[in-house]
């Protein structure tokens, strides 16, 4: 399945995805979904069956959250179907499959981060809007990542990047259970030494992190390399950047 920023939602079996070595260029994804204009792929989620109680759990930039049966979308049509409905200035960044007993964890943009339970998210229908996950405390803030974490999860750390090469990893189990809607807590003191906070990957001590630049510069690291730290702490430095280089994205490597 793949999910573009406006909503939508496309269907492709994935025989029909040429497969192609590490410097292969790829092929233009409108040669292989019919998208359209000015849409941009945000989230792509593999699938094996469309049977039991299985959700999509899709995040907006604005903080909202909306739970659907997966089954909703196993009837595909040419040009895509509605995934979730946006309200004006609103885009899709984050989908998540679930079986609807977990944690979410939503994270933004100015450092602060909310916990709340799966539960308190009611499934609706495909073509509905959602419910507010997180309140901002500054108008300019937006969600960048969303994760879900297992309930009693003891094992993993929260990875939380900036975009001037600093970050943090933290125990998960240091972030407490809230009720939806809320305004959330700390996750990462930003400030001008930081600067926003890119993304944030929920991760194991055997996975990997690759962080890529505005400049074209790509980093593989071990996630067992980067202390752990507290909550609402400034972090480490995980990359040196020349002159005005940013990080502008980040991606997980499981072990």
């Amino acid at each position: 399945l793949f999910f573009t920023e406006q909503g939508k939602v496309h269907w492709l079996r994935g025989y029909l995805i040429p497969e192609a070595g590490r410097h292969a260029k790829g092929k233009p994804i409108v040669n292989l979904l019919r998208i359209g204009d000015g849409e941009k792929i945000t989230a792509v989620i593999p699938i094996k069956s469309f049977e039991g109680d299985q959700y999509l759990l899709m995040i907006t930039k604005n903080g909202i959250v909306k739970k659907t049966l997966l089954t909703a979308y196993s009837r595909p049509r040419q040009g895509g179907i509605i995934g979730i409905t946006l309200r004006e200035k609103d885009r899709l960044i984050e989908v998540k499959l679930t079986d609807g007993s977990k944690d979410v964890l939503l994270s933004t943009r100015e450092g602060l981060s909310i916990r709340f339970p799966e539960k308190e998210v009611t499934s609706i229908g495909r073509g509905g809007i959602g419910v507010i996950g997180i309140r901002f405390k500054k108008k300019n803030d937006e969600v960048v990542s969303g994760e879900i974490v297992d309930v009693d999860e003891k094992e993993k750390t929260l990875m939380t990047v900036c975009n001037k090469g600093y970050g943090k990893r933290t125990r998960v189990a240091l972030y407490r259970n809230q009720h939806r809607g809320g305004k959330g807590i700390i996750d990462i003191k930003g400030g001008d030494r930081n600067g926003p906070v890119v993304g944030v990957k929920s991760v194991l001590d055997n996975d990997e992190l690759i962080l890529v630049t505005q400049g074209g510069m790509i980093i593989r690291m071990g996630i067992k390399d980067i202390r752990l730290v507290g909550r609402n702490t400034y972090g480490v430095k995980l990359i040196n950047l020349d002159g005005s280089d940013r990080i502008t994205d980040l991606a997980l490597v499981p072990q």
